[in-house]
């Protein structure tokens, strides 16, 4: 499983918001500007959070966007879900149930299941918010 680059700009877009969000709303140009990325780009992916109710816009002289809830709402999973579509490592498990005709003598099913099963356990437990505390934890860290 690769995750693209939507995937990935959405995950520090939302990491953005999280981290500043007693700014108030923040411009799609300063997410940009702090990311390192494209506005256009984030104006492709901003529809996706519009939609699933993680992001509230706000039109305007002090227009821009900010996180409907807290970051520890949010997990890197469902954000993927969002940006990617399936997170399964392998086609036949995209549907539940599983409509593949060769699961019954699929040797490798079980493989593909574990993967899935750990891919998703993991991204489903990791929030915007235990990101932001790992990276401050880290900051802590550093001595001369």
């Amino acid at each position: 499983m690769k995750i693209s680059t939507k995937g990935r700009y959405a995950l520090r877009m939302l990491l953005d918001l999280a981290e500043h969000r007693n700014s108030g709303f923040i411009a799609l140009k300063d997410i940009a500007e702090r990311q390192h990325i494209s506005k256009k780009y984030l104006e492709q992916i901003i529809p996706l959070f519009n939609k699933s109710g993680i992001l509230k816009t706000n039109r305007g002289f002090q227009g821009g966007y900010q996180l409907a809830g807290t970051p520890d709402k949010y997990t890197v999973g469902q954000i993927l879900r969002l940006t990617e579509g399936s997170l399964a490592p392998v086609s036949c498990l995209d549907h539940e149930p599983n409509e593949c005709e060769r699961q019954y003598d699929c040797l490798t099913l079980p493989v593909w299941e574990g993967l899935y099963k750990v891919i998703t356990e993991y991204l489903d437990s990791v929030t915007l918010q235990d990101i932001l505390d790992a990276h401050s934890a880290k900051a802590d860290d550093y001595v001369i």
